[in-house]
């Protein structure tokens, strides 16, 4: 597999699901916004373009590269076991789904790192930008457990591209303020995370906040115990955010970026806990 293909591919794949999620939103929109758009869109995205060039700085070879790089040293668990190309490709696929997902409930379980996800969590409505507001930390964090688990699995490089374009896609699908049919959420919710099932993730509600936190398949959290189905004042009488965050001018980029280094809701994490 060309690794140099993969910026283009992805690029494609992010635009055409941001087009596609944003333009559903302004057909059938599930909630009214209550901040102001056109402040949450300029932040959200901003942070897109700091994450992608810390990412390109620090991470030249990304999970592509990186798997490719694996692979030519015969790491991992593939070519122990020797399964085919492709069986080994779905496994890691899977796996690497899995290993986000308990990245996900780490960071919301861990003090340190809640000070970086909780920027996530903090933004006042959500959205298909929703899904691509990270601190800048924590997205090298990720990409340095994804390392680890790349270099474990033996994973192919196809599935590492797979993986991460499936991750992009469902993150901004299941983060978007579109209405869908009962029937059919409750459908694709059996296999794949949708967006009502993870507003309940970002409800003010602690009990709330903790639950819901796959991104791609929704089986972990049924698995765990984690799953909950809806939220408790529905989804027009839910509130999105953080108590401690209410002010829209915590939606700035520059509040977004420097508000790990602030002590307000330090304790907040314990409290849901």
């Amino acid at each position: 597999m060309d690794g140099l293909n993969e910026p283009l591919i992805r690029l494609a794949s992010f635009l055409s699901v941001l087009a596609i999620m944003a333009t559903y939103e302004i057909a059938a929109p599930r909630r009214k916004l209550s901040a102001p758009q056109r402040l949450r869109w300029l932040s959200n995205l901003g942070i897109v373009g700091v994450n992608t060039l810390v990412l390109r700085l620090l991470f030249p070879l990304a999970g592509v590269g990186f798997a490719l790089y694996a692979s030519e040293r015969s790491w991992g668990l593939g070519p122990l076991l020797g399964a085919p190309h492709w069986l080994w490709a779905i496994v890691c696929v899977i796996a690497l789904d899995a290993a986000i997902w308990a990245q996900h409930v780490m960071f919301h379980h861990v003090p340190a790192l809640w000070r970086l996800h909780r920027m996530h969590h903090a933004d006042l409505d959500i959205d298909v930008t929703t899904g691509l507001r990270f601190h800048p930390v924590e997205i090298i964090l990720s990409m340095l457990i994804k390392f680890v688990v790349i270099a474990l699995l033996g994973a192919p490089a196809i599935a590492v591209l797979i993986f991460e374009i499936l991750l992009n896609a469902t993150a901004m699908f299941n983060h978007s303020n579109v209405k869908m049919p009962e029937r059919a959420d409750a459908l694709i919710r059996t296999l794949i995370v949708t967006p009502d099932m993870h507003r309940v993730h970002h409800s003010v509600d602690p009990s709330e906040t903790h639950t819901n936190f796959g991104f791609n398949l929704s089986i972990w959290d049924k698995l765990a115990g984690l799953y909950k189905a809806q939220p408790n004042l529905g989804h027009d009488g839910m509130s999105i955010g953080l108590p401690e965050f209410r002010d829209p001018r915590e939606l700035r980029l520059d509040k977004m970026l420097m508000q790990p280094l602030r002590s307000d809701g330090a304790g907040a994490i314990k409290e849901a806990m």
